[in-house]
C-alpha cells in the first residue's frame, strides 16, 4: 500500500514516450515527495484525472489504515474518479467504515465497495490474482484489436474487475477476452461506455497534442 507524502503536493511533469503494441513507455511524476508511476499519455483519461486519481488512491491507502488498521486487506482502485475497493474485511461493519471513509476524500465520484467479509486472502492467492491479471492483459496485447491502454485490470479471489472508458464494441470484445484467461472465475465490467463518435474525437484530439490529453486550463480533471 502506498504512504501519504507529509508535504502537500506540488506536480512535476515528465515525458510519456509511446511505444509499441499499444502501450506507453513512462516516466514518473513526482507528488510532493512521492513518485506516480501510473500516468500515460495513451491513456484517456485527461493528465489531469490520471493524477487525481493517483491521489484518491494514494489519500485512500493511509486513511484507510487509520481508521481500519491492520485487521483487514483493502485494495482501493481509482478510475476517473470511480473508486473500487475489493479484498477482506472481518464485518459488515467494517465494509460500510471502509466505504465512508473513502467517500469523506476529495473529488470522489462514486465508490463501488467489492469488499468481503472473510478472513484475509492468502500469499499465494495474492499472487494468483496477480498472475491472472497478468494473463488478461496479455490476452488484450495479442488481440490487436483493442487499445490495451484504455483498460485497467484488477483481480481479486479469482474474479477479474474490468474498468476503462471504451466503446461498447470494446468492452464486449474486452470481456471475451477476459473470460477465456485462465484462472478467471467471472469478470466484473465497471465501463464508462462512450461512442464511437467521441473515440474518433479523443484520438483525434491526442493527436493533435502530439500523444497527450489535453488538460483543462482550471488544472482540474475533465
Amino acid at each position: 500500500m502506498m504512504k501519504l507524502p507529509a508535504r502537500p503536493f506540488s506536480v512535476t511533469l515528465l515525458a510519456c514516450v509511446l511505444a509499441g503494441a499499444g502501450l506507453s513507455a513512462c516516466a514518473p511524476l513526482m507528488l510532493g515527495g512521492a513518485v506516480v508511476t501510473g500516468i500515460s499519455a495513451a491513456d484517456r483519461r485527461t493528465t489531469g484525472t490520471q493524477i487525481e486519481d493517483e491521489r484518491i488512491e494514494t489519500r485512500g491507502s493511509a486513511r484507510l489504515r487509520e481508521h481500519l488498521g491492520e485487521r483487514v486487506h483493502i485494495n482501493i482502485t481509482s478510475y476517473n474518479r470511480q473508486v473500487l475497493l475489493t479484498g477482506e474485511v472481518p464485518s459488515e461493519q467494517d465494509k460500510q467504515l471502509a466505504e465512508q471513509v473513502v467517500s469523506r476524500i476529495e473529488n470522489v465520484r462514486s465508490i463501488i465497495n467489492e469488499l468481503t467479509v472473510l478472513g484475509h486472502s492468502t500469499l499465494t492467492q495474492r499472487s494468483s490474482d496477480a498472475l491472472v491479471t497478468g494473463r488478461v492483459k496479455a490476452n488484450l496485447i495479442d488481440a490487436k484489436d483493442v487499445s490495451t491502454s484504455a483498460f485497467k485490470v484488477v483481480t481479486e479471489r479469482g474474479i477479474t474487475y474490468l474498468l476503462g472508458r471504451v466503446t461498447l464494441r470494446e468492452a464486449d470484445r474486452a470481456t471475451d477476452l477476459a473470460r477465456r484467461t485462465s484462472g478467471v472465475q467471472k469478470v466484473v465490467r465497471l465501463f464508462e461506455i462512450i461512442t464511437e463518435e467521441e473515440l474518433l474525437e479523443m484520438q483525434s484530439q491526442s493527436t493533435s497534442t502530439g500523444g497527450q490529453t489535453p488538460t483543462p486550463a482550471s488544472g482540474r480533471p475533465m
